[in-house]
């Protein structure tokens, strides 16, 4: 199992439009095989930065996501719309293995 981590970098007067962003892609990342931990969002402290999670029971798996996403017409449409909108500044993606209770 790996889970991606993202670091965003948003504009913090775009707020809404990051929202968006991010709804949407909770589904694409599930419609392509992942399980969405959610977005979260600035709400004290610093207003720029917004964090994802989402994991796939392999990096194999994730890489046919990745692959996929390049051509898939909605995330292709929600790429383009994180562009045309400007809410994202930049983003860092780092790769964990979660641990869980053995119980």
């Amino acid at each position: 199992m790996i889970t991606v981590h993202l670091r965003y970098e948003i504009d913090p007067d775009k707020l809404d439009d990051f929202t968006a962003y991010g709804r949407t892609w909770i589904r694409l990342v599930e419609k392509h095989g992942g399980t969405h931990h959610g977005y979260f969002l600035p709400s004290e402290g610093d207003s720029d930065e917004a964090f994802a999670l989402f994991t796939f029971p392999s990096l194999a798996e994730y890489e046919v996501y990745r692959t996929a996403s390049k051509t898939d017409p909605e995330c292709v449409e929600a790429f383009d719309f994180a562009r045309s909108t400007g809410c994202i500044r930049r983003y860092e993606r780092r790769f964990l293995s979660p641990v869980f209770d053995g119980a």
